[in-house]
């Protein structure tokens, strides 16, 4: 399964976020950097199965970035094993999210 990593200490704002997702899974400029092409794109645009992890997030970028995090939660609820994703506080160890 391959490993996609978001560092938070080098994403200031969800606009930086969608930039990063759009260069990691080389997604074409029409990518709408909304929730809702997120989403399309989660559950049908990318090469599954994958691992998402989300490193160096502190309170402050749960708040910020909440929209995102329950996203993936949800689309790995909903993909069945083929992503998995995990958070991983600043300086904490990954916790696997399942609800």
């Amino acid at each position: 399964m391959v490993k996609i990593e978001f560092d938070f200490n080098q994403i200031p704002d969800l606009p930086a976020f969608y930039q990063q997702f759009a260069d990691k899974f080389a997604l074409s400029e029409e990518f709408g950097s909304n929730l809702d092409a997120l989403w399309d794109v989660v559950t049908g645009g990318i090469s599954l199965p994958v691992e998402i992890e989300f490193t160096n997030l502190n309170a402050r970028g749960k708040r910020r970035f909440g929209a995102i995090i329950l996203l993936f939660e949800e689309a790995e609820e909903e993909l069945d094993g083929s992503l998995r994703f995990n958070l991983r506080e600043a300086g904490a160890a990954a916790t696997h999210h399942r609800r």
